[in-house]
């Protein structure tokens, strides 16, 4: 089928990709920036700002299927910018879609926009989202997430998934940031170190997203809903961290910072930045803080119900692959 994929010169986005030429498809990657590496392997890359629908909208001519995996991700920044990328550039695909009659469509969407700064273990898709908000990424994309599934109808089927922590050989955001900061010292266990989250690897993410597209096509079970999807078991986030270290070759991180100590220190930072309009991403931030140092683990039984959700790549074979040139 001819299919379209947002951000698919992204780390996400890339497999997403290659699993749907492996598939058979037609694929057509759009994005602001042009992308050899994606017609090297097969697909088309057209170069168009998603947050302008003009432009936009004639690629979704004759497209059946859609992954919106194009998002602006951080901690820090403009909220007017993070509310044009991840919602307006949502909307516009929506509409898109809508206009251009596009069967399915299917949403990244993130963990976070459930997050509330409190340890959640374990929960389902019940969660309700937050009434305050630690950072602009997560609440801009439950902005999103909600538009979606708002959208869901018999013309357009729609599904949100929720990977989390996404990571993997090519990775260019969680490893190189941890070891970065691990070779300058920079890392300090943020509270007592023994809460667990949710991690993927990035293949299984991927698969993901088509099997969540094959029930829609199918059943259309998953129409209208909002999925988590991780690994089988949670991690221990910094016995997880260490590991990394540990192939990398760097010593143990010995410095431990209380929760409140980087709760406030991030409030603190916030602050300054604010206050002198400093545009680079702070040390520490209240939404780091939380998420460095309370569990945040969710059910995938949903997604195995509802889509035969499979993360059949270990985290062990995963860091094989990474480390130990096991192939991809």
């Amino acid at each position: 089928m001819k299919v379209l994929v947002t951000g698919g010169g992204g780390f996400l986005g890339f497999h997403i990709v290659k699993q749907l030429l492996q598939r058979g498809d037609d694929v057509t990657v759009v994005g602001r920036n042009h992308y050899p590496k994606v017609e090297e392997i097969g697909a088309k890359s057209i170069t168009v700002d998603i947050c302008n629908l003009n432009k936009l909208s004639p690629y979704f001519e004759g497209i059946e299927e859609v992954y919106h995996v194009a998002a602006l991700a951080g901690v820090w920044g403009d909220w007017k910018t993070y509310f044009k990328i991840n919602y307006i550039g949502t909307e516009n695909v929506v509409t898109a879609c809508l206009d251009k009659k596009v069967k399915r469509l299917i949403y990244t969407s993130s963990p976070s926009v459930v997050f509330d700064g409190n340890s959640q273990e374990n929960l389902d898709e019940s969660i309700s989202y937050p009434k305050n908000w630690l950072a602009h990424y997560p609440h801009s994309k439950m902005l999103a997430e909600k538009l979606v599934l708002e959208s869901n109808s018999e013309s357009l089927r729609t599904v949100a998934l929720r990977p989390h922590l996404i990571w993997g050989p090519g990775d260019p955001h969680i490893f190189p940031r941890l070891i970065a900061k691990a070779k300058k010292g920079q890392l300090a266990v943020i509270g007592d170190g023994k809460n667990k989250v949710d991690v993927i690897y990035v293949e299984n993410a991927a698969k993901g997203h088509l099997q969540a597209a094959t029930a829609l096509a199918s059943t259309g079970t998953p129409a209208g809903k909002a999925y988590f999807i991780g690994q089988d078991t949670p991690v221990e986030l910094w016995k997880f961290i260490q590991e990394i270290l540990d192939r990398e070759g760097i010593p143990p991180i010995k410095k431990q910072v209380s929760f409140k100590l980087a709760y406030k220190l991030g409030s603190a930072f916030e602050t300054f930045y604010k206050l002198f309009k400093i545009k680079s991403e702070p040390r520490m931030t209240r939404f780091m803080a939380c998420q460095l140092s309370q569990s945040h683990y969710y059910s995938h039984e949903n997604a195995k119900n509802d889509f035969s959700y499979d993360p059949n790549i270990s985290v062990k074979e995963g860091l094989d692959r990474i480390y130990n040139g096991v192939p991809t």
